[in-house]
Parts: C-alpha cells; structure tokens; sequence
C-alpha cells in the first residue's frame, strides 16, 4: 500500500495546510487527466471536448445554452468544440420543440462509445481512491469539493 497523507491536524486552515490540499488537488487532477490521453489523443480530441461530452452524455437534449453555463467557456470556444465533435459524427443538434431557434445536442452512438471510454478511465481510478479513503473520507471530500462551488453556482449541480 502507498503511503498516504497523514490526517489533518486541528489548525487545518493554517497555510501548510491549505498549500497541501491546494496541491493534492493540482496531482490528482492531472492524473485523472492523464488517464484519459490515450483516448482522447487517438480521436484528435483535448479536455475542453470530453467536458463535453460529459455533460451531453448526462443530459441527451442539452441545449448549448445550458452547455456554455455549465462549462463556463466562452459561445466561440464551445462553438469549436461542437464544431469538431460533429464533424466526428460524436454529438447530433436538434432544434427544440418548442423553441425552434433552440439547439439540443445528443451523442450519436460512436459519441457514447467514446464518452464511456473516457468515463471509465477516470471512474477506475476514482472508485480506487473512494475505496482506498473510506467512505467518510469521501463525504467530506465531495463537502470540500462543494464548499468551492460558489453558492449562487450549485444549483447547477442538482440538476445534473
């Protein structure tokens, strides 16, 4: 077993403490990033596009509208990602029902394939975490994490 970080201490908002959380955050990041290169390479495809397809996949029908408010990226950027994810044949706009003027996006079925791939490389290595740290070392890690989201911001997130 790797050695594991040792338990908060009582000052926990000291700045060594707040600096280690800081980085345990950048690492552990950018390991789960790194666990979706291989795929995300062999389509041509970078990070801003799987965020995509992360949430297309959680919500078939999404519109771009709530797409740009989740991804907070700007209407030209997400407009290149769509752009090249459809030219993939990967996700499908639709025009609302009752607004025709509205675009729903859905993956087609080579863009679930490849979100699943992508979705399973990082639920690997987080069900290995989660089950390395404890259950409650979990809750309060999504309690952290939700502590971050702005309050006006997690709405967001009960909808998901």
């Amino acid at each position: 077993m790797v050695s594991q970080s040792p338990a908060a201490s009582a000052l926990f908002l000291r700045e060594a403490e707040v600096r280690r959380g800081i980085e345990l955050m950048h690492f552990g990041q950018a390991a789960l990033h790194r666990a979706l290169e291989p795929a995300l390479a062999a389509a041509g495809l970078g990070r801003a596009h799987q965020r995509a397809l992360y949430f297309i996949a959680r919500q078939p029908d999404l519109s771009v509208t709530d797409l740009l408010r989740l991804l907070a990226i700007t209407k030209q950027s997400l407009g290149r990602v769509l752009a090249d994810l459809s030219a993939q044949g990967l996700v499908e706009t639709r025009q609302g029902r009752n607004d025709r003027r509205q675009r729903l996006l859905r993956l087609t079925d080579a863009g679930r394939a490849l979100e699943s791939q992508l979705y399973e490389a990082m639920r690997s290595r987080l069900a290995a975490a989660y089950a390395e740290a404890g259950q409650d070392a979990v809750t309060g890690f999504w309690r952290v994490l939700e502590g971050l989201i702005p309050e006006s911001e997690r709405a967001r997130l009960l909808r998901l």
